[in-house]
């Protein structure tokens, strides 16, 4: 039923165009017979030309060149006498029928070409609207399956066909494979090789029924398009689909240099932080161990000539600068790790209490440390983070702080549940002379100091800050400095809480 449905549908869409002549053909006919008592043999004809040139327009040229020829004909029979007959008695009747015949022809051929012309122009500016609509889109793509995506996209619509892409760096996929045929599969493979449009349209492999186009240039081979079922071989289609490919190339090619650009600028950041790193073990490590060697070398070679509070002061000097040496190289050990891409940290669902708590133990070890106070919440959350980065990044601010201000230095450490995800803030306050505005950005960055720490004799090799900075985004967290009202600085790190493995809803949030 469906496809007797179908055969009929089909056979009225072909007989279609012939039913609109003769309908054109018939209606000239008889309004000619209504007016012929009122007008000429000459406007009759010019009904007939009127005729002509409506079906030029609607119809095809093999179609509209029948209506011209059943035009002649039709009058000649009805209206030129003697009538009812072909004969022809009259000369001028013979001319004005041939003349007929040729405008009509002429009127035919002007309004095909007027609409190929048109439907050309069409054509050429939906193609180059495409062409606009996939360079916008191939520029803001910055994968090679998007870039794939979007050519295969285009190349189905410019051409209604089934279409695959397929780049020379890449196997087809599982999918393509169950789809393409092995001559499919050897014909992109020979179009990659040899960088030439292969099948319809051009001068190898032109029987084939499918269209291979390659996607780069002699020198860089990128992949090659197939487009099932016959292209037209019309060279339009195939300035069309070379332009698409040219844009695809375009694409694929910048996605590369930026790629090399920025593997290059991360080599030159690399050897940067490198040089960095040398400048500063040159710099900064120098001093303590020169400072380390002399007093050695005194008490060893001239000990019995210093008091016992200059030994002492003496011995306290070498500890002060071996602990300097421990804390530049600790730091400079983590920023380079830190640094580098790809690096995992050693993270674990730990207690902030617990490591708040050895954070403190660590720091009041050895001497009554009464400036310092902490605040902490009660049933914080568990945290998966890196204990032992954690716990330098909250000795680095600490130690600044007791370090570079008088008086009281606050710990806190809450909990706010209004942001999404909810987040742990712990904040260092101190009463110091602060931080100006336009550094608080640049003191995160290594190797950078504060110009009034420097004249307060206050050395720092600039590394702990930038630490820390690079501990808190490496847990997604952030750092940062704000002032306090009354003098004095804030520094707060913030933690994102995940979601603990450990609480189960079902069990209305207890633990198992």
């Amino acid at each position: 039923m469906t496809l007797n449905f179908n055969t009929q549908s089909t056979l009225i869409s072909k007989l279609r165009p012939w039913l609109i002549l003769s309908t054109l053909l018939i209606l000239a006919t008889l309004v000619s017979f209504a007016l012929g008592t009122y007008i000429s043999f000459t406007s009759q004809a010019m009904l007939f030309v009127l005729i002509v040139a409506i079906a030029a327009y609607l119809l095809d040229r093999w179609q509209s060149v029948t209506g011209a020829v059943f035009s002649v004909l039709l009058l000649n029979f009805f209206f030129v006498p003697p009538t009812w007959t072909f004969h022809i008695e009259h000369p001028e009747h013979l001319i004005a029928l041939g003349t007929m015949l040729i405008v009509a022809l002429t009127i035919n051929q002007l309004t095909a070409n007027l609409k190929q012309k048109t439907v050309q122009a069409l054509q050429n500016e939906q193609r180059a609207r495409q062409l606009q609509e996939l360079a916008i889109g191939l520029a803001l793509s910055e994968t090679v399956g998007g870039i794939q995506e979007l050519g295969k996209r285009a190349f189905e619509q410019a051409f209604q066909a089934k279409c695959y892409l397929v780049l020379s760096n890449l196997a087809p996929t599982a999918q393509q494979l169950e789809s393409l045929s092995q001559q499919q599969i050897d014909g992109l493979h020979h179009c990659m090789k040899e960088m030439q449009v292969l099948g319809a349209g051009s001068l190898r492999w032109g029987e084939l029924n499918d269209w291979y186009i390659p996607i780069g240039n002699k020198k860089v081979g990128i992949g090659a398009a197939l487009i099932q079922a016959k292209a037209s071989d019309d060279h339009d289609n195939q300035a069309h689909a070379q332009a698409i490919c040219s844009l695809l190339t375009q694409a694929f090619e910048r996605l590369r240099f930026n790629l090399q650009m920025q593997s290059a600028q991360n080599e030159a950041q690399k050897q940067q932080l490198q040089s960095t790193f040398l400048a500063a073990i040159s710099h900064d490590l120098r001093t303590p161990l020169a400072v380390m060697v002399g007093a050695a070398s005194a008490l060893r070679s001239q000990g019995d000539n210093f008091s016992q509070a200059q030994q002492a002061h003496m011995l306290q000097s070498i500890v002060d600068e071996a602990n300097y040496l421990t804390s530049v190289t600790e730091n400079t050990l983590q920023l380079v790790r830190l640094s580098e891409t790809g690096s995992q940290l050693h993270r674990d669902w730990e207690s902030i209490e617990e490591i708040v708590g050895a954070v403190l133990a660590r720091i009041k070890q050895g001497r009554i440390e009464t400036r310092l106070q902490a605040n902490i919440e009660n049933d914080l959350p568990l945290l998966r983070l890196d204990p032992v980065l954690i716990a330098q990044l909250l000795s680095n601010l600490i130690d600044n702080a007791l370090k570079y201000s008088e008086g009281i230095v606050e710990l806190e450490v809450k909990v706010d549940q209004h942001l999404v995800p909810p987040t742990l803030h712990i904040a260092v306050m101190d009463h110091g002379p602060g931080i100006p505005t336009a550094e608080h950005n640049s003191i995160f960055e290594a190797y950078s100091r504060l110009a009034k720490h420097d004249q307060a004799n206050q050395r720092s090799a600039g590394l702990g800050l930038a630490v820390c900075r690079a501990i808190a985004i490496a847990h997604e967290g952030q750092l940062i400095v704000n002032d306090r009202e009354g003098g004095g600085s804030c520094f707060v790190l913030s933690l994102p809480i995940p979601q603990s493995p450990f609480i189960h809803p079902e069990n209305g949030g207890a633990l198992p």
